[in-house]
This record gives structure tokens, sequence and C-alpha cells, in this order.
């Protein structure tokens, strides 16, 4: 056992035991972190606009404080990227991380010498608790990938710097862990993903990789990648991988894929991390859901998914939320969001200790006819169909297919095969009466004849890569999206598609 082994085993083990003590202090902490953030904040431009000063309770700042996504409060960011000192917390924020897309073009989401210290110890969290649980850590003597976005950063016209979120955090890795970092530097600024990919396998290859992290579908990717240019599987090139990190996405569709890989050879560790916070951790390899963290400098508020969008929806502490419900993730954080809407849905696994699982985005849904199909639901349709039929995926899209004839609509899926069903028409089959088994609405629908069976199409290898492509978010932390109310990605995947099915 290496000597970074014998260390890193010692400090997960006290950093655990840490943790698992205030998981049962969590609305207690939480309750802390909210009259911290209101002080704090009180004498920024924000904090005086909604009188911070007199808020002594959650309900005043209920009272005071609306509800916000990024449109909601551009106003507000604007004046941070202008370069205002003390807009919503004190100073100017160290970077603005740079996102994907909204209406009005890219995001800039602030983030402060406070919101840094809790990316970097939500990662290092992950890592402890997993060497702690299982008394592994020989990943810290070998190579430690973490594919990410580009690590350049530039200024915008204001003087602020700005970059992607994964590339921030690159800068910030601590000491003990960069001998170790793969790929090198100049390899990782390559800006064209295919190109970088390519790239880092050439480097890596020959090395004794231990750990990768990254997200799953850009992962996958690269191990094509690598059993191009070797002809080889992952083990068969690092037999000492042993460990891998991912965040994200839902795992689950992508869960036989990397059991293909991995052989049950590969420990997995999932977190979740967002340009606006570090949100949850897995605490044990046997959790079916991420322990959300309340001490990471965020307070969090859950809006209860039949709420969402209305004018004034109910607001629940951790304290008030219930497992199995669908809830819209609000947070206000040390980075100087407030009350701010993520965009993700989550549902509680388990209360006390409070653990979670993102079941989807609150704008990635189907309701063309009433039906208000979430992800988690498509998630678990085709996990259903796959498993009845021996079907293997690499990406999936569901939108809605308007016909004028009544009873001629359906969803149409449009799914890239790994190996095709033998069945088309089971497969079909399968999906629908999963997705009536998960929605009533879907199923009322169905009863109805209002719908007719789900409709699948299958697309050429790589097709959702190429659509990623042609809009400028191959790579990185985008991800493919796999359902939405309106054609505009089924319609651009049209030309991949190379099999049509009912």
């Amino acid at each position: 056992m290496g000597i970074k082994t014998t260390i890193g085993l010692a400090w997960a083990r006290k950093r655990a035991a840490e943790i698992h003590r205030k998981k049962q202090q969590a609305p207690e902490i939480q309750q802390k972190t909210f009259q911290s953030l209101i002080k704090t904040a009180a004498n920024t431009a924000f904090g005086q606009e909604y009188r911070f000063d007199s808020i002594k309770t959650y309900q005043d700042f209920q009272n005071r404080v609306p509800i916000r996504d990024y449109e909601g409060a551009k106003s507000w960011f604007d004046r941070i990227y202008r370069g205002e000192s003390s807009v919503s917390w004190p100073g100017k924020p160290l970077y603005l991380a740079k996102t994907s897309g909204t209406t009005s073009g890219a995001k800039y989401i602030p983030i402060t010498k406070a919101s840094i210290k809790k990316q970097i110890l939500g990662a290092r969290d992950t890592l402890m608790l997993y060497m702690a649980e299982t008394g592994k850590a020989d990943f810290l003597d070998g190579k430690m990938m973490f594919l990410s976005g580009s690590p350049e950063i530039e200024k915008n016209d204001y003087g602020l710097r700005t970059g992607r979120l994964s590339g921030i955090v690159n800068h910030f890795v601590p000491g003990y862990l960069t001998t170790n970092r793969v790929p090198g530097y100049e390899t990782n600024c390559i800006e064209d993903w295919e190109e970088k990919v390519s790239t880092i396998v050439r480097e890596i290859k020959n090395q004794d990789l231990r750990l990768i992290s990254g997200i799953p579908p850009w992962v996958q990717m690269l191990f094509e990648e690598l059993e191009n240019q070797t002809g080889k599987r992952p083990l068969e090139v690092w037999p000492n991988l042993s460990l891998f990190v991912q965040g994200g996405v839902n795992f689950e569709p992508y869960q036989p894929i990397f059991d293909g890989y991995f052989e049950g050879k590969v420990d997995i560790a999932e977190l979740y991390p967002a340009s606006e916070g570090f949100f949850a951790v897995q605490e044990t390899q046997a959790d079916n859901g991420l322990l959300l963290m309340p001490d990471y400098g965020i307070f969090y508020e859950f809006i209860p998914l039949e709420e969402y969008g209305k004018p004034d929806p109910v607001r629940l502490t951790l304290e008030e939320v219930e497992v199995d419900k669908q809830y819209a993730l609000i947070v206000s954080t040390n980075a100087g969001l407030w009350a701010y809407d993520i965009g993700d849905t989550v549902k509680f696994t388990s209360v006390n200790p409070w653990k979670i699982r993102v079941s989807g985005r609150v704008k990635h849904f189907i309701s063309a006819f009433g039906e208000h199909v979430i992800a988690e639901e498509v998630n678990y349709a085709m996990l259903k169909a796959t498993e009845a039929t021996g079907a293997v995926f690499q990406e999936f899209t569901v939108a809605p297919l308007i016909r004028e004839a009544k009873g001629d609509s359906a969803h149409e899926w449009l799914i890239e095969f790994v190996k095709e069903p033998d069945d088309y028409s089971r497969f079909s089959h399968i999906l629908d009466e999963a997705l009536r088994e998960r929605n009533s609405y879907y199923n009322d629908l169905r009863e109805g004849n209002i719908l007719r069976m789900a409709e699948v199409k299958s697309l050429s290898l790589n097709a959702s890569r190429e659509y990623m492509k042609s809009v400028g978010r191959l790579g990185g932390q985008n991800k493919f999206p796999r359902l939405s109310n309106d054609r505009k990605v089924a319609d651009k995947l049209y030309e991949f598609v190379v099999k049509r099915a009912l």
C-alpha cells in the first residue's frame, strides 16, 4: 500500500464520520445556513431591495423573495456580468461559469470564493465516503482522469473571468492530486471534442489509469475511441481501473453499457454538481439515492411538481418533504443566488437521512395532449423494454407526433440502438405499457383513443452525437435531451432514421 493510499484512508475515515454525524442534523444545519446567508448578503443591492436586515424567519423570506429562474433574475445577473460589486453577494465573483442554454443565450452563473470551496469539497467528499466504506484507495497511487471541458479562462468586456465550471474546477484540484492527473493541460484545452477525445486516448492509453470521472455518454465515447485505437476493451488497456465517478445524468439507462465495460470489476460513485452549487454525494455503494449535503453553503427549498408554474406555489423546506414525490429544486447560495430555480426535479428516496434522485428537468416533459410525461417515466419505460427484449441503446429522445385524424397521434421514440430488439412491435408495446403504468394521464389518453401506441424509429449509430455536434454542444457537461414538448430535436434527427416500426 502506497503512502498516498495510507494517508488517504485515514483522512477518509475521519471525514466520513463527520458527514455521518451531520446528516442527522440536516434541518438544524439548514436553518443555520439560512441565517448565515441572509446575514452575509444583507448589505448587498439584492439584500437591501428585499430588506434582508429585517428577515428573521423562513416565512419572512418566502413572503418577500419570489422564485426565479435565470430569465426572471436576468437583470441581477446582468449587473454582476457588468462588473458591479456586491450585487447579490459581497464583492465580485471570482469567476462566471458559462452554461448553455436559455432563450437569451448563454447563462453566466457567479462562482464566489465561498462557493468554489464547496464545489471542491463535494468532489473530495465523494471520494472520502467511497474510501471509508470500501477501504479502497489504490487509485491514489495511479493515474486519475477527469473528463471535463477546457480549463482555459477568458475575460469578459468588464474584466471578469469566465469559463465552463468543469474547466474552472480544474484550477482548484488539490496539489497532492495534480501529479497523478491526466490528461495534460494542453490536451485538456482542445475545444473540438472529437479531436480532444482522440488526443486523450493517445496520451493515456499506455498509462496506469485507475480512476475516471465524467458524464457517462462522453466517457462511453472515450471508451469507443480507445477500442478504435487499440482494438481492446478498457480493462484490457487499464487492468487497474477501479473507480468510475459519474454524475449529471440519470445513470440507470447507461448501466447495461457500463456493466459490459467493467465486468463487475469497477466500482461506481455518483455525485450531483452543477454550476449553481454542489448538492449531493453517494454515501454508500448500496444507496438508491444521493445524500443531500446540508452544510455546503446552500439553503434548499422544494416545490411539489403539481404546484410548479403557479404564481404563488407551495414552497417546502427539508423537514416538510415526502418520499417518492416529485419536487422542483430551488436554492439560495453562497454565490448570491436567491430562491433560484435550477431547472431540475428531484425525488426523495429517504428522509432522515435525506437522500434524493435527480428525476429530470422541469422543462423537459411532454404534455402536448395533457399527459405531462417526465424524464423519470420515459427512462423507466426504456429500461423495462430493453430488459424484456435484450436490446441495448446508446441514446434516445421522445417527442409528440400530432396528426389531424382522431386517435392517430402518438409519442414518437427515436432510439439509437447498439443492439436492436428482435421484435420491434413487442418492444413498442412494452414501452407503451410501462408508460401507462407510470403515468395515469397517458393511460387515460390511450384508453380514450386520443393517442395510439408509441411509435419507435431506429436511428443510425452516433446520431445523437452528430446532432449535438451540429448544435455546438458536443462534449463537456452537455447532455442529449431525452424528451421535449415540441419537435425541434426530433425533426432534426429524421435524417438519421434507418428503420421505422410501429
